[in-house]
């Protein structure tokens, strides 16, 4: 794939090659581009992976190497080839750190991308860095615009998907802990006359959810369980606010706690759909939203939030002009506007 006039080719861990079809549906994705599948002995984590992607890159003699993978940095450096390393999260266990450390002291060219400015402070005070001698940039995640031009109203969107036309709020990612699934619930509970749609979580919560939702008679929140991504602007479309309920801990598929240092895929999303933003009032998240762009409340304070949606059921104009502003700002955080500014 040629991408800002670079060519590039993506290694991923896996036994078998997927179908491209299925791949666009699954991550939304527009254009196609090499794909090189390597298996890996799960026995030795990621470190198996990693010696084999930069053993793979290195045959290809490539300009640059761009990971999340710390192991696959370090070892493409220790090979003498350019690299990036993307970090989301605060490096921990028994050989990251001196890993890290690697990375940073490393002599041939390098730099680091980091999420959010709250996580560049961890890193630096963590690491003791010297920012003089290790390149750092801050990016946050983004969205791909184009599959958010021409959405549909609320009500049409609605129809489209074939649920209720009437006030829905809505929540789309995974259900791990943190993410506020049970403070969504409390609103559904007090405030029947909202329509609560939920998209995502893995089979185990969603199914989880349905029975319990069942058993207490609540009928006022649809869960979809997984949907692609390729459809997934179509489901915030029908929402006339989204929800960002976190809590003060968030977990990940591997635990931890990123709530002070996150870069939610989700905001932009949101973001990109123009629609109202009620989110926990969480320092990082202020790093791209304010007040004129989401309604703020505390975390987990379930009574500041049902007086927040409460207050925009009613109001229609408020709705729309929170959803302009974020539209507005959006343009700043797409993958393109990404590339080009880093």
């Amino acid at each position: 794939m040629r991408w800002q006039s670079h060519d590039v080719t993506l290694l991923v861990p896996g036994q078998e090659d997927t179908d491209w079809d299925e791949l666009k549906e699954r991550y939304g994705i527009r254009t196609s581009f090499p794909i090189q599948w390597i298996e890996e002995n799960l026995r030795f984590k990621r470190y198996d992976f990693a010696y084999k992607a930069v053993r793979k890159a290195r045959q290809m003699r490539p300009d640059l190497i761009y990971t999340w993978v710390l192991q696959a940095g370090v070892l493409a450096l220790w090979q003498g080839i350019p690299t990036i390393l993307e970090i989301h999260d605060r490096v921990t266990g028994r050989i990251g750190p001196w890993l890290f450390k690697r990375f940073c002291a490393s002599n041939t060219h390098h730099r680091l991308v980091i999420i959010t400015e709250a996580l560049r402070r961890v890193l630096i005070s963590q690491f003791n860095l010297d920012t003089t001698k290790t390149e750092m940039i801050i990016a946050p995640d983004g969205v791909d615009l184009e599959r958010y031009h021409d959405l549909p109203s609320p009500s049409q969107a609605r129809w489209n998907l074939g649920i209720s036309d009437t006030f829905t709020a809505g929540y789309t990612g995974h259900f791990y802990e943190g993410r506020g699934i049970e403070l969504m619930y409390e609103l559904a509970k007090t405030l029947s006359e909202v329509q609560f749609l939920w998209v995502g979580g893995d089979a185990e919560s969603v199914s989880f959810w349905k029975n319990r939702l069942k058993d207490e008679g609540i009928e006022n929140i649809i869960l979809t369980g997984f949907v692609d991504n390729a459809v997934l602007p179509q489901y915030q479309a029908a929402c006339d606010v989204l929800l960002m309920p976190y809590s003060t801990k968030i977990s990940g598929s591997g635990g931890g706690n990123t709530a002070d240092i996150a870069s939610p895929m989700k905001m932009f999303e949101y973001m990109a759909a123009g629609r109202a933003i009620i989110s926990s009032d969480l320092p990082v998240i202020h790093e791209v939203l304010d007040e004129t762009m989401a309604v703020f409340c505390p975390p987990d304070d379930i009574e500041a939030w049902i007086q927040a949606l409460s207050s925009l059921t009613t109001n229609d104009s408020m709705c729309q002009a929170f959803g302009q502003m974020v539209q507005k700002a959006v343009g700043a955080y797409s993958w393109h506007a990404r590339v080009e500014h880093h």
